[in-house]
């Protein structure tokens, strides 16, 4: 699992208060990210995590996907950025769709969600017209950030006890006072 996985799943974990299954193998050598479950509501949540912070391939676009082009070494981090790639290989693909029946994850009953350091222009409406929900990493770590300043309890989850530590370094200097 990838740091920014563990990192979403700790949020979706400690601030959502979600149930989470991450990293579930699908046929073909494809992956589902984080499977999700509000307890509340029984709302269901299928999340990718496509964050990079390169300067070149930093944005989620809507540059054209190619299969044959995520096959070449050089082309393939621009295509794991664009839109197409996550309609096509991490929500749409048969394998992916075969595997998430088997948790009861079913067409029109769950929200699928793209985690990335940010989109550009247009990105968000034509992943709306997908029915995909878009969450910029840089929200998420602010507010795991939040959640914790000020609380004293310790974290087993060595990611989220790591996020804790450094918004707590952030927030104060040497001594132990606020910044």
């Amino acid at each position: 699992m990838e740091t920014t996985e563990k990192v979403v799943e700790a949020y979706v974990r400690y601030v959502k208060g979600w149930a989470t299954i991450p990293n579930i193998k699908c046929k073909g050598q494809l992956e589902i990210d984080l499977l999700a479950v509000d307890p509340v509501n029984l709302e269901r949540y299928h999340i990718e995590s496509g964050v990079s912070i390169s300067g070149a391939y930093s944005k989620l676009t809507t540059k054209p996907f190619s299969s044959e082009d995520l096959k070449q070494r050089v082309k393939a981090a621009g295509q794991r950025r664009t839109l197409g790639y996550f309609v096509e290989r991490k929500f749409g693909n048969p394998s992916v769709l075969e595997t998430l029946a088997k948790f009861g994850f079913r067409n029109g009953n769950y929200t699928k969600v793209i985690v990335s350091w940010g989109w550009e222009q247009g990105v968000a409406e034509e992943a709306r017209r997908h029915s995909i929900v878009l969450w910029d990493f840089r929200d998420l770590m602010r507010e795991i950030a939040q959640t914790v300043i000020g609380e004293r309890p310790y974290h087993d989850d060595d990611t989220m006890r790591t996020l804790h530590l450094f918004s707590m370094a952030m927030t104060q200097d040497g001594s132990g006072k606020a910044r």
